[in-house]
């Protein structure tokens, strides 16, 4: 039999017609939960339709969206109808939506929105409450179910990366009725027995609804009064919930939160390894560098005469002591020299100089008398000489 080859254009053209001559992909009711929601600036909206298995792109045009009574949001549990078609550019189909509602989970939705941002407010999301998960734990504590793929997902991880690693399960409802208080519970348990390092609560993915334990307010408030740290591994990586916001770490599976828990032996002994090897080499050539350095110093002249350096500071202590003696005796000879040019003029202008050579001052009342006119009779004055002094009355 021969076969003629079509292009790719072709293929999704033939296809297309196929699913378009389909009465009930024209007119399709499909439920399912909103995920990857963008509202394009031209008014149409793109958004992703899944369920727990599957998902399916859905497109909805302006020309619809004007009659929706709600806002929709990434989570929210809808109805969608339209038909389904394929576009032919990329060879996908998709849901081309005409209407939509909520399907029961709005209030949900709604709730969770409302308690998200409360908590938020209260400080409950913060860094700086969020406490450091211990590098090396002995004991993880383990909250989930005792039954289903979480906790031997966890084990296999755990042990896989460290086989001396200790892990305590506490089995909790994961969801259901009454399953909040039940983890919390689990939570204070761990805490006030110090059963563990630290704790990981878990579960598979799921709706809203299934995942809603751990969007309750007492498990929030549970998770931030913990003083063990607690790592989140709630749904999968898309999958957000109140108690990953609260917890110290978020996880995007249970595999991946044992493998934060748990260091790889296997990496930390080769790390311990790598050191060693780094600190002989460095060890290796200190002493090296400090062998070479002896042998230096011991080549040097101050060990093969030790008592020669201090015999030549010794001479240049002498020198310098008789450069400074030398010194002083010169500073003091022109002094000495300078001190005489002194005395010699103060006494060629000293006075009792000129009363050697027969002259006299003449004093009243301790002053000197420069003028005639300072005298009256009888006044008694004072002559001053050079080997003496009298006293005389003015006529």
């Amino acid at each position: 039999m021969e076969y003629k080859a079509i292009t790719v254009t072709d293929l999704n053209k033939y296809i297309k017609e196929k699913i378009a001559g389909d009465e009930t992909l024209n007119n399709i009711l499909v439920k399912g939960e909103i995920s990857n929601f963008k509202l394009h600036y031209t008014g149409h909206m793109y958004f992703t339709l899944k369920d727990e298995s599957s998902l399916i792109k859905c497109i909805m045009f302006k020309t619809y969206t004007s009659n929706l009574k709600f806002t929709p949001k990434d989570g929210m549990k809808i109805m969608a109808f339209g038909t389904v078609s394929v576009f032919e550019r990329d060879g996908v189909y998709q849901l081309y939506c005409k209407a939509m509602q909520e399907d029961g989970m709005g209030s949900l939705y709604t709730a969770y929105e409302e308690l998200k941002a409360k908590l938020e407010k209260e400080g409950l999301f913060s860094q700086a409450h969020k406490k450091k998960i211990p590098y090396m734990p002995k004991v993880i504590g383990v909250l989930t179910s005792n039954t289903g793929a979480v906790i031997r997902d966890i084990i296999n991880v755990s042990t896989r990366r460290n086989p001396n690693v200790y892990l305590r399960l506490l089995p909790v409802p994961v969801q259901g009725e009454g399953a909040a208080e039940k983890i919390a519970v689990g939570i204070k348990l761990m805490n006030e027995k110090k059963l563990a390092d630290v704790i990981i609560l878990a579960r598979g993915g799921g709706s809203l609804e299934d995942l809603w334990p751990f969007n309750e307010e007492i498990v929030a408030r549970t998770i931030y009064d913990s003083e063990l740290p607690i790592i989140s591994a709630v749904g999968h990586e898309t999958d957000f919930t109140i108690a990953d916001f609260v917890a110290d770490l978020r996880a995007p599976t249970p595999s991946a939160a044992a493998e934060l828990a748990v260091p790889n032996i296997a990496e930390v002994k080769l790390k311990l390894d790598t050191y060693q090897n780094r600190f002989r080499q460095s060890l290796k050539k200190k002493t090296e560098l400090m062998r070479l350095r002896y042998e230096k110093c011991m080549a040097g002249r101050v060990f093969r005469e030790p008592l020669q350096k201090i015999n030549e500071n010794y001479m240049l202590i002498d020198n310098v002591v008789k450069k400074m003696q030398n010194s002083i005796i010169t500073k003091y000879k022109d002094k000495k020299l300078e001190a005489i040019k002194i005395y010699s003029k103060l006494d060629a202008l000293s006075p009792l100089k000129t009363l050697s050579r027969g002259y006299s001052i003449t004093e009243q009342e301790g002053k000197i008398v420069k003028s005639v006119a300072q005298l009256k009779k009888d006044n008694i004055i004072t002559l001053r000489f050079e080997d003496g002094k009298c006293n005389a009355k003015v006529l």
